[in-house]
């Protein structure tokens, strides 16, 4: 057991030495280039005296080796003849040195050390082994020659380091072998007392783990002379430490205690000597210990390692001052240089690794204890504070708050498992509120928000760290207690959490009150910091009003509230206020789309449109409206474009609703809406296309011009999958109603085509081509089928169903029907010069034209095929002589040839 735990601690021992020599190889590089300088600069000018050279010789030497000073005052005589002898080197030269010091350092004196080490440490590891197949040696007398061995290791290690053997010590400088020495003995000591506990019993569980501290501690005091992996050695002792020596009764309160000392130690030595690895490895170190104990130990007492986990995010938080890690005078790094501040590995590691417990104190199987969330919160809080009380510490805010918000969903997740309670027949289920979990919540949320402040009150200079706190110590109290009230509040009526929402938005009103009047001090700080906080304000409210009302009364509040922070610009010129009111709008479609009722189905009334929809619905668009008529002149393009767009769809989804609602006797549901019903949403989107474009004739705008479009697109993807095939009369069966000319087909097609007719002609000249193309064809189809279907009702009756089939005088009656729209068609676009028109009249001819030949022929007989034929040619011709007189109007007239499309 003691060989390979010995075998085990070499090789670490081994690896870890292997950056400090890497950093040492780096030094020496800049000592040689230091003397190669020296070397050129030996040859100086006839009049340079030589009092001169001997203090640049002199100075140089003690740049590269502080005790050169002090040497003897002959050799500092003789130092003038020496330069005289030296010759300049060439920059090949130096580098080919440079190379050359280099590949002898790593083949000469590095490896070999490093392999003398683990021989050492095997030599040592097979004379015990011998020892004890041999009996030569008693326990007693191997343990205490190995602890003999140990030390004079050490003590050899300490002789090297202070020069004793200065030609060696020069020669294997690089190597470290002082460093080694000590290692090895301290890895020696460690092992011997390890075995006397553990393999001998010699010494008890209290006495080795206090001998093992003691050899822990004293290899990281050495550090100090020896290097960072000296260092990290005594770490890992000190963190194998309780976990070799094992005990029937644990003290929760004694490991803690030590490890708290340990990493104490580390980072001591870490910030003297300005060290990131140690203390990286010390946080992750503790970090596990924290989390193995917490998830191993049932039950466990979350008082030891919360207590721990707070000196480590202290003590980070004292022994690497801001001060260390000073930004550039700009002090605009950017969020990148932000995220990327040293001391960077101890910082993420400390956010991690304290994040970590703290959300594994609340997933252990067991049932939490308001202890645990006491304490799982107050780590967050404390790593929150060290987040923003220093300026390099971006990462332990960032993990604090997605720290803060996991271990509140966590808890509730954990209280739907643990406390959801047990329905029994015939009671009701009693609602539970659960203090604990609603303090912990709130009071971590008012925790960011003070330390919010805090922050800027302090750095307010530090642009995208000021925006990073503005942003954090609205939105964390804001999502805790949201959280909080759907999990542990009262759903009805929460006045805690509501007067918590309240309070928080005054608060953040009030700070950004003054972060306007302090913006002389720190005028770049304050634009997005100051509308951040403006945000949080009105989330607050919000969430207010969700725990106060509920409904509809909630639905119009959050308008209202948009409202009043727009109306607030008449006092304040915040940039953020109009925007408060795009935030409710789109509240208010989240709502909508949550309960599109407002009030519940049961509660809504069947009165076509004056019923509880049209306050619900049209209170927050009238709002709407409103303010994107305020904004009209907002040099702020961009508040103006997004509330005229929310305007626009607020509108149309509220005439939408109430058609709906009227249409489906009050009932508002996902069934399949009939053909009238969506002839309405077809001819609301077509009127509110046009209604756009309208709007961006008389005031330009790229909100108008877009969104009429798009309503445009939408009205014609509906006609062609709904209008033509899905709630087409002929396919669906649906009754087309008594009246001869007012029935259906007029409000499924004929108004329809009407409206698109209209709005492709408003179009012209003023839309692209293809899309006015699109209105005209579309509104065409409408008509065609219009005239289709209607001639299909007069010889069917008002079921015209595909299963009924064709008579034949309703076949030669499309016929005829199709070469009169055909004609139609090229009348009307040669009087518009419409180019689109005449192809659409193009194309219905050659439709009429297959049918006759098609389906006329085969299908009609005697005078009914006779009169198909005749009208057809007749058509024709009359169509070909039309056209020969266009294109002579065209030849006549030249300088007109240009066509207009609709």
């Amino acid at each position: 057991m003691i060989e390979i735990l010995l075998l085990v601690l070499v090789l670490t021992m081994v690896g870890m030495h292997r950056r400090t020599s890497a950093r040492v190889s780096e030094l020496e590089k800049e000592v040689q280039a230091v003397k190669v300088e020296l070397s050129r600069r030996q040859v100086a000018p006839a009049e340079a005296s030589d009092q001169a050279l001997l203090e640049a010789v002199i100075g140089t030497d003690a740049a590269a080796e502080p005790e050169a000073a002090t040497a003897a005052p002959d050799a500092m005589a003789e130092m003038p003849a020496i330069v005289e002898t030296v010759e300049e080197p060439t920059l090949a030269e130096a580098d080919a040195g440079r190379r050359k010091e280099s590949l002898e350092s790593y083949l000469g004196a590095r490896w070999p050390v490093w392999v003398g080490g683990v021989a050492l440490a095997f030599g040592g590891i097979f004379l015990v082994r011998y020892s004890i197949e041999a009996g030569l040696l008693g326990p007693a007398a191997r343990l205490t020659l190995a602890c003999l061995f140990g030390l004079v290791l050490i003590t050899g290690g300490e002789i090297l380091r202070r020069r004793a053997m200065p030609q060696m010590s020069e020669r294997f400088n690089n190597a470290m072998v002082p460093g080694a020495l000590t290692a090895a003995g301290a890895v020696t000591l460690l092992g011997a007392t390890f075995a006397a506990h553990a393999i001998y019993d010699f010494i008890g569980p209290a006495t080795a783990f206090l001998l093992l501290g003691l050899i822990s501690f004293g290899t990281i005091a050495l550090s100090l002379l020896h290097g960072q992996a000296l260092a990290g050695l005594g770490l890992l002792a000190s963190l194998l430490t309780p976990a070799l020596v094992s005990t029937e009764e644990p003290n929760a309160n004694a490991l803690f205690g030590f490890l708290a000392l340990t990493w104490l130690a580390v980072s001591a030595a870490s910030r003297i000597r300005e060290w990131t690895v140690a203390p990286m490895l010390a946080n992750i170190g503790m970090g596990l210990w924290v989390t193995l104990y917490v998830i191993g130990v049932e039950p466990f007492d979350p008082l030891p390692p919360a207590l721990a986990m707070i000196v480590t995010i202290a003590g980070t938080g004292f022994f690497w001052p801001g001060n260390a890690y000073a930004l550039a005078d700009d002090g605009r790094p950017g969020w990148w240089g932000l995220l990327r501040r040293p001391p960077l590995k101890v910082i993420l590691s400390l956010s991690l690794m304290t994040v970590l417990p703290a959300l594994a104190m609340l997933a252990v199987p067991a049932a939490p204890t308001a202890d645990m969330l006491f304490a799982s919160g107050a780590v967050i809080a404390a790593l929150a504070a060290v987040g923003a009380s220093h300026v390099y510490a971006p990462w332990a805010a960032i993990n604090a708050a997605a720290g803060a918000v996991l271990a509140v969903a966590g808890t509730a997740l954990t209280w739907l498992d643990f406390y959801a309670p047990t329905p029994i027949a015939g009671q009701e289920t009693p609602i539970k509120t659960f203090t604990p979990e609603i303090a912990v919540s709130l009071l971590l949320g008012g925790v960011f928000t003070l330390l919010g402040f805090a922050f800027l009150r302090r750095f307010r200079r530090e642009r995208e760290f000021s925006m990073l706190w503005a942003f954090l110590m609205p939105a964390v109290p804001v999502t805790l207690a949201t959280i909080s009230f759907l999990n542990f509040g009262n759903l009805g009526r929460d006045w805690t959490h509501g007067l918590y929402g309240l309070a928080l938005g005054l608060v953040l009103l009030a700070g950004t009150e003054w972060l306007s009047r302090r913006t002389d001090d720190a005028p770049d700080a304050m634009d997005w910091p100051a509308n951040l906080l403006v945000a949080g304000s009105f989330a607050g409210f919000a969430l207010a009003l969700h725990t106060l009302t509920n409904g509809i009364t909630t639905t119009i509040g959050v308008a209202l509230l948009g409202f009043a922070y727009v109306l607030a610009m008449r006092v304040k010129t915040w940039p953020a206020l109009p925007w408060m009111m795009a935030a409710a709008i789109l509240i208010v479609f989240g709502r909508i789309a949550w309960e599109p009722t407002l009030i519940g189905p049961s509660s809504l009334g069947t009165t076509p449109f004056f019923n509880a929809l049209l306050p619900g619905y049209g209170i927050p668009t009238l709002l709407a409206i409103v303010t994107a008529w305020m904004l009209k002149d907002s040099p702020d393009v961009r508040i103006r474009n997004v509330m005229q767009a929310l305007a626009s769809l607020a509108a149309l989804i509220t005439v939408a609703v109430l058609v709906r609602h009227a249409m489906n006797g009050g009932v508002l549901d996902s069934r399949t809406p009939t053909l009238g019903e969506q002839s309405i949403y077809t001819l609301v989107t077509v009127g509110f296309s046009g209604v756009l474009m309208m709007l961006d004739f008389k005031s330009p705008s790229p909100v108008f011009r877009w969104g009429s479009m798009l309503a445009g697109v939408v009205a014609t993807l509906n006609v062609l999958s709904l209008h033509v095939f899905a709630l087409n009369p002929f396919f669906s069966g649906e009754n087309t109603g008594p009246w001869p000319f007012f029935n259906l087909l007029f409000l499924g097609y004929l108004l329809p085509a009407l409206a698109y007719g209209i709005v492709a002609y408003q179009a012209r000249d003023r839309r692209p081509q293809p899309y006015v193309a699109m209105l005209a064809v579309a509104g065409a189809i409408l008509g065609f089928l219009w005239a289709t279907l209607s001639v299909r009702r007069f010889w069917q009756g008002e079921n015209i169903a595909d299963w009924k089939g064709f008579l034949a005088g309703e076949t030669y009656t499309y016929s005829v029907v199709w070469l009169l729209i055909g004609v139609l068609l090229l009348v009307l676009g040669s009087r518009l010069d419409a180019k689109s028109l005449r192809l659409a009249s193009a194309a219905l001819v050659l439709t009429a034209v297959a049918k006759v030949f098609l389906i006329d022929m085969s299908n009609l007989e005697g005078i009914l095929r006779a009169l198909s034929f005749i009208g057809l040619g007749a058509v024709l011709i009359g169509i070909g002589l039309f056209y020969q007189r266009i294109l002579v109007k065209k030849t006549d007239h030249p300088a007109d040839n240009g066509e207009k499309t609709a």
